[in-house]
């Protein structure tokens, strides 16, 4: 760090050592540190975190960026516009908020075009979990390319747009490969895990009309059922009872939504996925679990039936600006769902150790920091 300069406190780990979580203090950004007057400064509103963090802290994943040793974590940011190059768009001004999107363009083709979210690349530069530092500080400046402007509507639940935008991609990659069937109208949902990413992909479903059965291993009432049956999803326990009859009772399911975490039940959800369906698997499992399956029943089924199964990781901007007309549409028809996501907030950069209590709460739907409030200013 340059003599002189100004600094900002921000939370690190050093990639590979586990437990290395810290504060520190790192140069505070300029608007000028990105070229062609693109640059775009933001003061940190709030952050949220889930178990890709969680994974980087246990020294699983992560890399520094080149010429550190240490890795800025956090990649659901919420924040507030301070300063502006001259070349950014006039949707984008101080005193807005926003949410950057997290991965940064690599070399194929897809990089090329802006699709970074399905790139051919190996390697991924993703803010906060690879190569690039995140946004878990008090400022960060970024192009006005990967920077989504929100409304003040949106203020105490933008913070959920990132893991929104994972559920968007899915969802929209399944309406996408189904337009090879010319009348495909899908009525029955299916979710898996009641996370916060199931709970939004229940949500995104609810909001294009679908009857949604949420599908999670502990018996409800709790939290996680109640909200999902609070947007008219109905909720039923891995616990209590098989998916395939829950399958035979609610299905057959049009498509079907992955987000538990836990292999076995993707391909229990292959096995009961109905005709002409198609599966989003969003869960990254890197461990070497194994299961025994009826492989022969799930081929046939794929091939008489006309199937599909897709994996699904990252978002494009595409998917934030879908999410946050979304978020607006959930807000007008169920006031105050989102921000009951918001289970466990943390006052401040000060303990990072805190960040650590709140992702291991089994109690925690979406922990969040909370580092600076809204200036009130709004755009201008």
């Amino acid at each position: 760090m340059a003599a002189g300069a100004a600094t900002m406190r921000a939370i690190a780990v050093r990639p590979g050592v586990a437990d290395s979580l810290h504060a520190r203090d790192v140069r505070q950004p300029r608007v000028d540190d990105v070229s062609n007057g693109r640059g775009v400064l933001v003061r940190v509103l709030r952050m949220g975190l889930c178990g890709t963090d969680r994974d980087i802290i246990r020294a699983e994943y992560g890399q520094a960026p080149p010429g550190d040793d240490f890795l800025v974590i956090g990649h659901e940011n919420l924040g507030e516009v301070v300063d502006v190059g001259p070349n950014v768009p006039p949707s984008i001004r101080p005193g807005g908020l926003v949410v950057s999107t997290v991965r940064r363009p690599g070399h194929s083709i897809y990089d090329l075009i802006g699709r970074q979210d399905i790139t051919l690349d190996d390697v991924y530069y993703e803010r906060g979990i690879n190569l690039l530092h995140g946004y878990l500080s008090e400022w960060y400046v970024e192009d006005c390319a990967w920077v989504v402007p929100l409304g003040p509507a949106l203020s105490s639940v933008g913070v959920l747009l990132e893991p929104t935008s994972i559920a968007e991609k899915g969802i929209g990659q399944a309406y996408a490969l189904q337009r090879r069937l010319p009348l495909w109208r899908p009525e029955r949902g299916l979710v898996i895990g009641a996370g916060t990413i199931g709970l939004l992909a229940a949500l995104v479903l609810r909001l294009r009309g679908l009857d949604v059965t949420v599908y999670s291993r502990r018996p409800g009432p709790y939290l996680n059922s109640e909200l999902a049956e609070a947007i008219g999803a109905r909720y039923e326990s891995s616990s209590l009872r098989p998916l395939a009859d829950v399958a035979r009772e609610q299905g057959p399911f049009d498509i079907a939504f992955e987000a538990s975490g836990f292999s076995p039940l993707a391909w229990a959800a292959a096995d009961v996925l109905g005709k002409n369906g198609v599966l989003v698997l969003s869960s990254v499992t890197g461990g070497a679990r194994t299961a025994e399956i009826p492989s022969d029943h799930i081929n046939e089924g794929f091939v008489l039936g006309n199937k599909v199964m897709v994996g699904t990781v990252n978002a494009s901007r595409e998917d934030f600006e879908r999410g946050a007309n979304d978020q607006l549409l959930a807000e007008a028809l169920y006031p105050g769902w989102l921000e009951r996501l918001l289970t466990t907030p943390i006052n401040g950069l000060a303990d990072p150790a805190a960040v650590l209590r709140a992702l291991e709460d089994q109690h925690t739907i979406k922990a969040h920091v909370e580092i600076a409030a809204p200036s009130g200013k709004g755009a201008r």
